[in-house]
């Protein structure tokens, strides 16, 4: 019998010394050069803006809902316990629950302190199984918050992520394992990526998390645009934001400018919108995760979309950083300067584990009404 993933690998902890293998060293003659950049490429011509987007960025639908998948048809889509849990409001999604329940109890995984968890990652991997059959390209699962200052135990919640999409006959390469961008969770996902488990680095907002996430190899960010703009109207009530001033484009655009410039392979993708007009002004960008309501708003547009963002570009201000497994200090400096992104991490992992709670608790309350308690 074949051994499951999480058995065939061997982690080593920390991960072995070697150049980083996400980027080319580039000297300061390149930095300087990558600052004049080039033009636009020329504004494409399409039906309407979402498909004039999806000629530039990879649109990617930001949802678990299986009729806006299939009404959109992405290329791929992203999911997280928020999204599952309001997935789950539907009747449709009652037998991803039953399934789930019956392959844990077949498991018979130890109950534990919240003996619901597994059932709840068998529910996720059973959504992720049903949109993979309807998307051409990727799923992202997201690892349990609570694990997200755990390196060893979010490598290991990966992995059995990932054991049990191969266990519904899925190929690892169809997957984002979804992990929040702490230290910790960095460190995880170079453990993961030098084992071909590609990463989705999420609750990303700050300079220091992208740069960080780069030098550990990982093959996707999710810079999330709204909540740093939620951060700083709250800080600053009387400015007015426009698609212009916007904080969370902006810093998408500086990791994107900073990953080009530095030859990285990490995908950006953009993430979190509160308006059509973030999108617009990060036409371009590698990736653009969307919500059901903001596609339908872009496929009503005829207006022409032009290129915000491009690979030669250029503009890049920043100087390089060196931020892997030895750049701890740096990163604290960083980050920590960054009171938005400080504040804002830790909210998005409080919320994203109370929704894995409250997910749990629904599969409580399931399991006693189908019991008669």
């Amino acid at each position: 019998m074949q051994a499951s993933i999480s058995q065939r690998v061997s982690i080593t902890w920390p991960p072995s010394s070697r150049p980083v293998s996400a980027r080319r060293q580039v000297p300061v003659r390149a930095y300087l050069s990558s600052k004049k950049g080039e033009v636009a490429p020329p504004t494409i011509q399409a039906a309407n803006q979402l498909e004039s987007l999806r000629h530039m960025s990879k649109v990617v639908a930001d949802t678990g809902e299986i009729k806006a998948i299939k009404e959109y048809m992405p290329v791929d889509c992203t999911t997280n316990p928020s999204l599952v849990l309001k997935a789950m409001q539907d009747p449709e999604y009652v037998r991803f629950l039953d399934d789930a329940v019956y392959q844990e109890r077949r498991r018979g995984n130890p109950e534990g302190i919240r003996p619901y968890s597994f059932i709840a990652d068998q529910l996720a991997v059973n959504i992720g199984t049903e949109l993979l059959s309807i998307v051409p390209g990727r799923v992202s699962t997201e690892v349990d918050a609570h694990l997200s200052h755990d390196t060893l135990a979010t490598v290991d919640k990966a992995l059995h992520l990932v054991d049990l999409y191969v266990q519904r006959g899925i190929d690892p390469d169809r997957l984002y394992i979804k992990i929040a961008s702490t230290w910790e969770g960095i460190r995880a996902c170079e453990v993961l990526q030098q084992e071909g488990i590609d990463c989705n680095m999420t609750l990303l907002f700050s300079f220091a998390q992208a740069a960080a996430c780069a030098d550990a190899g990982a093959a996707l960010i999710s810079p999330f645009v709204g909540r740093i703009l939620d951060w700083h109207k709250k800080a600053n009530p009387d400015v007015v934001y426009t698609a212009e001033n916007d904080p969370g484009v902006e810093s998408v655009k500086r990791i994107y400018k900073y990953y080009k410039a530095y030859n990285y392979n990490t995908i950006v993708m953009a993430a979190s919108f509160r308006n059509a007009d973030e999108i617009r002004a990060l036409a371009g960008c590698d990736n653009i995760t969307i919500a059901p309501p903001l596609l339908k708003e872009l496929e009503a547009s005829k207006a022409p979309l032009p290129y915000q963002l491009w690979p030669t570009m250029g503009g890049c201000e920043d100087e390089h950083h060196r931020m892997d497994f030895h750049g701890l200090e740096l990163f604290d400096k960083l980050h920590g300067e960054d009171l938005m992104a400080v504040e804002k991490l830790k909210e998005g992992i409080d919320n994203f584990a109370a929704d894995q709670l409250k997910l749990e608790e629904m599969i409580g309350a399931a399991l006693k009404k189908a019991n008669g308690a």
